[in-house]
């Protein structure tokens, strides 16, 4: 194989796919920033805004699934948008996603390094950020086949964390396991003990935006389907399977939570999880959590430099980025997409020190908005494609997977997509992101089509010359 290969290889497996696709919502968004929101939202406005969260994720999810197993690219949603609903929004929802993880991957690294120097006080921060960095690029650069295995084992990882804590959470619960304080077992006196929603139901919409943060990732099951061997078997089972497992750890975690942790004191001082383990005397607590949720971060971190790696290589090949990042080693991996992806992910990750106050928070505001505009991309994408496959004459039998209920599934995701923005207008420290957001979408809309005019004016002129 030489350098000028242009085709990615198929070389992750079915259950590469369903790890990928689970690992890909389970991270720090559940093991720190649920205490938060049990805070703010209260023990059963928690529970509420997970659940609401977790249908959204799975209408999208089989909309994504069908789009994939008809359309299996690396691309993924940037070729599903640019085919079903145009090549601006094809070219905007592919720079937005690509600079939403790069810049996710930057914060990674140094989070990474951050939670080293609790076993490692003396040792600096980029040292460990450095090694990081080097771990990532490598698991990438040497074949798809080790990112995929490297993710299996951080997907497992914390799936068994997970499933620990929720055993010895209803351990506790029911009074299986003696709390350390030595009061008796708390039942559900936590969880409906005050109020359901004791800072009122305003504030579990003030919450939802933080709660479908926590699901983004999902959709990286459709930009490996490019090189998922047997897409149409696998894309399917990881969809049936992901979204309910998903869903089952997520709520029965939060409900634990919720039903040991007193909500007033979730989340305010370190990982709820933590909290927990020390509350029923499980010795070496915080390490163990900060060895798993330092697990959910390289996985974010590999999953993240994976899917916005393949996003670029896919752009590169349709000329919607520079024609050089399509290249592929000998190994099959887009190296030239790959580097200039970590140089942009290093480069966001020195704003936060240079000029957190100002391009930092951009970056941020963008990244932030990017997972919902993304989904409702998704949404549409398939809509258009359904809409298509009827005014050709075909019919749902003639589609290996089909989203079910269909209008009702992609008009409910784009709704409820769009309805998280006026949550975010509402909040007055979360609305400057969307100013960041939807002005960043409409750059990219402009610079689409200022190209366009560019290539058909030289088409023009060339000939002529």
């Amino acid at each position: 194989m030489s350098e000028e290969r242009i085709q990615l290889t198929r070389a992750l497996k079915s259950r590469h796919i369903f790890m990928l696709s689970l690992g890909g919502v389970i991270g720090t968004g559940l093991f720190m920033g649920s205490g938060v929101i049990i805070n703010q939202g209260g023990p059963a406005g928690a529970v509420l805004a997970y659940l609401v969260a977790g249908v959204l994720m799975y209408l999208v999810m089989v909309c994504l699934g069908e789009l994939s197993v008809q359309m299996p690219v690396s691309g993924s949603f940037q070729a599903h948008a640019t085919r079903y609903i145009g090549p601006g929004t094809g070219f905007m929802i592919g720079w937005v996603y690509w600079m939403s993880w790069a810049t996710t991957v930057g914060l990674e690294f140094t989070a990474a390094g951050m939670l080293m120097t609790r076993w490692f006080p003396d040792v600096p921060i980029w040292y460990w950020s450095a090694l990081f960095v080097a771990v990532l690029f490598s698991l990438n650069a040497l074949a798809t086949r080790a990112f995929g295995e490297a993710e299996y084992w951080f997907s497992g990882i914390k799936v068994a964390a997970i499933l620990g804590f929720i055993i010895v959470g209803l351990l506790a619960i029911f009074g299986g396991l003696p709390l350390a304080s030595g009061e008796p077992a708390p039942m559900f006196s936590n969880l409906i003990g005050d109020s359901l929603f004791p800072n009122g139901i305003s504030a579990v919409f003030a919450v939802m935006m933080a709660v479908v943060y926590a699901f983004q990732g999902c959709e990286i099951m459709g930009v490996a389907a490019g090189e998922t061997d047997q897409p149409e078997k696998s894309i399917p089972r990881a969809v049936r399977n992901v979204v309910f497992r998903v869903l089952i750890f997520y709520v029965l975690a939060i409900v634990v939570l919720s039903a040991i942790v007193p909500w007033q004191e979730a989340g305010l001082m370190e990982s709820p999880f933590v909290q927990v383990f020390d509350m029923v005397g499980i010795p070496f607590a915080a390490d163990l959590m900060n060895f798993v949720i330092l697990t959910a971060i390289l996985s974010v971190g590999n999953s993240g430099l994976y899917a916005s790696t393949r996003i670029l290589w896919a752009m590169s090949k349709t000329g919607m980025a520079p024609r050089g990042l399509a290249r592929l080693s000998k190994r099959g991996v887009p190296l030239n997409a790959l580097s200039v992806t970590l140089c942009f992910a290093l480069v966001s990750l020195l704003t936060s020190f240079i000029a957190a106050d100002t391009l930092f928070m951009v970056l941020m505001a963008i990244s932030g908005m990017a997972g919902t505009v993304t989904w409702i991309v998704i949404a549409l994408a398939q809509y258009r494609f359904r809409r298509e496959l009827y005014k050709s004459g075909g019919t749902v039998q003639d589609l290996k997977y089909a989203a079910p209920l269909f209008p009702l599934i992609p008009l409910a995701c784009i709704l409820m997509c769009s309805s998280l923005f006026i949550f975010l207008a509402m909040d007055p420290t979360q609305r400057p992101s969307l100013y960041w957001g939807f002005g960043f979408i409409g750059v990219c809309y402009a610079a689409y089509y200022v190209l366009q005019y560019k290539r058909q004016r030289s088409a023009v002129i060339a000939p002529a010359a």
